[in-house]
């Protein structure tokens, strides 16, 4: 699949992937100077590019890089974000610090990752009844712990 990416600023950074099996491409933060994420703070990180996705049928999703996740506790604020088919504005990043230590974003740092994945159009039909289930209203733990 070929997506347009247009450079929407001098410095942005076309997304890279690490490895050839990688299912993500690393999204780099487009910033002239570093920013500080205190902790229990939320800030947006401009990429610097656009992206022109070839239908509805594939979306974007931004999703939080591991390594920030996991050893500095920072996530995406929004869990994962959605690049709907027909916007064409700057990729923004919505970060949060769940730590307890502030962090900071360098210039051209990788910040998220970005997966091209399909979509299906669902069309809803309201109905007074759902079939049945073996599960059936069973929730949250409902089948055990394993």
């Amino acid at each position: 699949m070929n997506i347009k990416i247009k450079k929407l600023k001098d410095n942005a950074i076309i997304p890279t992937r690490g490895t050839v099996g990688s299912a993500g491409m690393d999204l780099y933060a487009c910033i002239d100077n570093e920013i500080t994420i205190a902790p229990n703070q939320l800030k947006i990180i401009p990429t610097g590019i656009a992206i022109a996705l070839p239908s509805s049928d594939v979306a974007a999703f931004l999703y939080a890089r591991s390594g920030l996740g996991v050893k500095h506790g920072i996530c995406l604020s929004n869990g994962v974000g959605v690049v709907d088919s027909d916007y064409r504005g700057e990729i923004c990043v919505g970060l949060c610090n769940v730590s307890n230590k502030p962090y900071t974003i360098s210039k051209n740092e990788r910040i998220a990752q970005m997966v091209i994945a399909p979509v299906v159009m669902a069309e809803f039909t309201e109905a007074e009844e759902l079939d049945e289930t073996l599960r059936g209203e069973g929730g949250f733990g409902s089948t055990g712990k394993k």
